[in-house]
């Protein structure tokens, strides 16, 4: 079998003859979304390497507080899902994964974008929702082609001009952080998928006084035309 779900309310640790399974390419140790539930499991463990065929990782809803280096060998991982766990940062050998595209982060306990996700060229998408953090790297323009990144419910004060380097993002949610202004070339991101109910550029939970209230207020074509007159400047 190529792919294989591991349940259960009191799940802690991964079976060792999981690690045998050398063609397994989905790999999945998370409730299902809907649910509440969140397992025990604390340590993905080093064996993990030894999976060198997964495409997808699925540990959301544990209590991880660490990931081992040897995530970095996992060569084909396009997608991994880390969210709701108590994760604090992560190995710089993250940067080898070239091929994953879809990294989730929200609800963990990271302070700052770690380096390593500026690494990760072909990630289209990245969610560090709901941490802590209160700065964004300037290397994050390395993320060449990133479309989604949302950073709800974070601690960022400014948003460095880097991310209006971002020119493939179609949705970007900066709700809920403690944004005053956000950077005149913003309007170069031509490409965001600019929609109703902020579907796809989300600033609400921000005290913005650039753009003003009055423009935030009358929704999004009206903020996408604010900074589309400092573009066309």
């Amino acid at each position: 079998k190529k792919k294989l779900k591991i349940s259960g309310r009191e799940l802690a640790s991964v079976p060792a003859q999981v690690f045998g399974l050398d063609q397994l390419q989905v790999l999945e140790m998370s409730p299902e979304r809907e649910s509440c539930l969140r397992y025990q499991m604390e340590l993905l463990p080093r064996d993990i390497s030894r999976l060198r065929n997964l495409t997808c990782l699925y540990v959301d809803s544990n209590n991880l507080k660490k990931i081992p280096a040897e995530i970095g060998t996992l060569c084909h991982l396009e997608r991994l899902t880390l969210s709701n766990n108590s994760l604090s940062s992560l190995p710089p050998e993250m940067g080898a994964l070239q091929r994953l595209h879809s990294l989730h982060l929200a609800n963990n306990s990271l302070t700052e974008l770690p380096a390593p996700l500026c690494q990760l060229r072909s990630l289209t998408f990245l969610d560090v929702s709901d941490n802590k953090i209160g700065t964004i790297p300037s290397s994050i323009r390395r993320l060449e082609k990133l479309e989604t990144l949302l950073l709800l419910f974070n601690s960022l004060e400014r948003l460095p001009e880097d991310v209006c380097l971002l020119r493939n993002l179609h949705t970007l949610w900066l709700g809920n952080n403690h944004l005053r202004s956000l950077p005149a070339s913003f309007g170069e991101l031509v490409n965001l998928d600019w929609g109703y109910n902020y579907c796809s550029c989300n600033f609400e939970g921000n005290p913005l006084e650039s753009p003003p209230p009055e423009v935030c207020s009358r929704g999004p074509e009206e903020i996408r035309d604010y900074f589309l007159s400092f573009h066309r400047a």
